[in-house]
């Protein structure tokens, strides 16, 4: 990723490429956590007068006792299928809001600026593939059935029956279920940090090796959760149940932020939120990490076959000159 003084033109390529391998490298790392977060999320325990909520260690506890350890990554599948354009869309969108945004005679990007194109990042990624990707991820993870026991068959079986069955029965229409609260979660996810994350990296004028790029994805990507966490409890709720006819998406949001007030109280709104910051701020660092890691090893490689094929070109010709 080009710093925030620096003017250089990133290939879409490579943020595929990049991207792509940071995102899978982050799911395959991080999901257990996920999963036990929106176990978390959409748990009615400590309701009751006497009773306690279920902690982050008790819940994936009671998933693998219940449900084998394999529970722990249900959602797996729609995750990686998504994974290759988000974290495209991700870092292409993040570097053209930049540049948009940057000074047109130095070519800089003011910390402003940064948050600002973060934001856009988010909000791209959040309406083109992380909303539908989020609403089949939940559908499979809130899915209590025991992966030991064929005979306890689960509503969606994968990823693909799973937006087949939604579509058929609640429309398309319900992949975007929660994009609104969607969009927001991931525009101040990205602002703070694509923008904690540059001004850290700019602190520095040398290469930063991959230990401390993960540091700097782990810092900031702790930031995002504590910001906004009840939005993400609310979404989650949100696109676990099905819709009510005659209300708005609006009167749905209000309703479920009601019913978490009145009935679970104000800590409610916070749930998950150990085992989310568990998950993004690694997640993070993972994602930085690889991506810097492969990007760099892409713009290695592309100058060494242009010099090679120039080489070769320029010996053919004065080969031809001297016959």
């Amino acid at each position: 990723m080009s710093r925030g003084g620096e003017k250089k033109k990133v290939p879409f390529s490579t943020h595929i490429i990049a991207g792509g391998t940071a995102g899978a490298c982050e799911a395959l790392a991080c999901q257990p956590l996920d999963t036990i977060k929106v176990r978390m999320q959409l748990s009615r325990s400590g309701r009751a007068t006497g009773t306690k909520a279920r902690g982050f260690l008790a819940t994936g506890a009671y998933i693998m006792k219940r449900e084998t350890p394999l529970a722990l990554y249900k959602g797996l599948g729609a995750v990686l299928s998504g994974i290759v354009p988000k974290m495209a869309i991700r870092f292409a969108s993040f570097e053209a809001y930049k540049g948009l945004l940057a000074d047109k005679e130095t070519g800089k990007t003011s910390v402003g600026g940064i948050f600002i194109a973060g934001l856009g990042a988010g909000v791209t990624e959040a309406v083109a593939v992380v909303t539908p990707m989020e609403v089949v991820k939940i559908r499979l993870q809130a899915q209590q059935h025991s992966l030991a026991d064929p005979l306890e068959t689960p509503r969606y079986r994968n990823a693909a029956h799973a937006v087949y069955t939604i579509v058929r029965e609640e429309g398309f229409a319900t992949l975007y279920r929660g994009v609104s609260l969607t969009a927001l979660r991931q525009a101040t996810n990205q602002g703070a940090n694509f923008t904690a994350y540059q001004e850290i990296k700019n602190l520095t004028s040398v290469e930063l090796p991959s230990y401390q790029h993960m540091m700097i994805g782990l810092i900031s990507g702790a930031m995002g959760p504590f910001s906004n966490a009840p939005i993400d409890t609310i979404k989650t709720r949100l696109q676990k149940a099905t819709a009510v006819p005659g209300q708005s998406s609006l009167q749905r949001i209000l309703a479920i932020a009601g019913d978490m007030w009145r009935t679970e109280g104000v800590a409610s709104f916070y749930k998950g939120i150990t085992p989310r910051v568990l998950r993004v701020a690694p997640g993070q660092a993972i994602v930085f990490a690889v991506y810097e890691r492969v990007s760099t090893a892409i713009e290695k490689i592309k100058p060494t076959v242009h010099d090679d094929l120039h080489s070769g070109v320029i010996g053919g010709v004065a080969s031809n000159m001297e016959h």
